[in-house]
């Protein structure tokens, strides 16, 4: 299996790579996490002329047919530089579901917009009591006449304060928990019925709680295939952890290099602290870490790209690792800085709170070990069969 980058992805990484070192301090960080939208305007418009936010796009939308390992390439530059614009939220998950499931009327409606940078967007799916499980939804939309009428209420979704679409998950036949009968539909934000209760969360990012009351939404607005929402949500969520786990390296990275680097300048006892092997054995361990999750990484955008079955399974690997390793890292970093390793003068503190949200997102470190095994259990069970 080749873990190299192609010429272009190199040039695309090094671009990145070169905006963060420029643009994107601590000091930066800090002063967008307190202002009303979250992040900075001008940055994403930025965005937009560089072409970032029309990488995941087809060429006929006027995007640049780009793999998930080019979405990995820009994720993990924005860890490194703890860069809040919604990258994540827009273009790679709800920009891959119009990309995936979107008609080619909805496409050419919505994706302009977006990789122009003058439009917000948000999925919303989490729901009170349903845990990370994409198929229990209160959530319903039930057919009247030429429209659905959408009740209920979702939490936690990242964006959604700023957001003028809105992607939601919702229930139009069967029961509570099954598989069949999702759906999912485009939401204009501005909705009557719609409302949002905005939250900052730990790292500063912005979303909303947002309440659906007697929503009506034209059949056009349907996204995909009607009662067949979850395997779309499934497989875009698969490509969304692969940018969500390289932005969790580029923030280990981060915390890696500042840990080795203040060890180096802080003394004790007349002589660096770099020097005692205690803590030369913790910053090894979190170098181990941190390539642990460069290697599953990498697997796991090559066995998407590369449209294998094995895909589910190597995500949900990634997802695990990302939620340990980020953990570890992250509580390292700040126990060998001391007691200013949690202060906002850092970046150490900014980066142990972001890899807290991302181990969080999608599902935690038990939900996709789970989801793991019984991956491998049918990977077995098929073996079996067929031998």
């Amino acid at each position: 299996m080749d873990f190299s980058l192609s010429e272009e992805q190199v040039l695309l990484r090094d671009s990145v790579d070169k905006y963060v070192r420029e643009h994107c301090t601590v000091e930066r960080h800090r002063r967008v996490c307190c202002s009303e939208l979250g992040f900075e305007r001008s940055a994403w418009e930025q965005f937009a002329q560089l072409g970032w936010l029309s990488l995941p796009f087809s060429a006929s939308l006027g995007g640049f047919d780009g793999t998930a390992t080019d979405l990995m390439v820009v994720a993990e530059a924005f860890g490194k530089g703890l860069v809040r614009e919604p990258f994540l939220a827009t273009v790679v998950t709800c920009g891959g579901l119009l990309q995936r499931g979107g008609s080619a009327a909805q496409q050419q409606q919505y994706v302009p917009a977006i990789i122009a940078g003058s439009a917000q967007w948000a999925f919303a799916f989490a729901e009170q009591g349903s845990g990370y499980d994409l198929a229990s939804l209160a959530t319903t939309a039930r057919r009247e006449g030429e429209t659905y009428v959408l009740n209920g209420e979702k939490i936690a979704v990242l964006n959604a304060h700023c957001a003028d679409h809105l992607v939601v998950s919702a229930r139009t036949s069967g029961g509570p928990a099954d598989r069949s009968g999702i759906t999912l539909f485009i939401v204009d934000a501005q909705s009557q019925g719609v409302r949002r209760k905005n939250f900052v969360a730990v790292d500063g990012s912005g979303g909303a709680q947002v309440q659906f009351d007697g929503v009506q939404v034209s059949p056009a607005q349907v996204l995909g295939t009607l009662h067949q929402g979850l395997p779309l949500m499934e497989a875009v969520i698969d490509s969304a952890l692969v940018a969500l786990g390289a932005e969790a390296l580029g923030s280990m990275q981060s915390l890696l290099d500042a840990t080795v680097e203040y060890t180096k300048t802080r003394e004790q006892f007349g002589q660096p602290i770099s020097k005692f092997q205690a803590l030369q054995h913790r910053m090894a361990e979190m170098y181990l870490k941190v390539e642990e999750t460069r290697s599953l990484l990498f697997n796991a955008a090559i066995q998407l790209d590369a449209g294998s079955r094995e895909s589910a399974a190597a995500c949900a690997a990634l997802k695990v690792k990302v939620s340990e390793a980020g953990r570890f890292v992250a509580q390292q970093a700040v126990q060998l800085h001391g007691g200013i390793g949690m202060t906002d003068e850092l970046s150490v503190g900014h980066h142990y709170k972001r890899l807290m949200v991302l181990a969080k997102l999608y599902g935690d470190e038990s939900w996709y070990l789970q989801k793991f095994a019984d991956l491998q259990k049918l990977e077995d069970t098929a073996a079996t069969h067929a031998a």
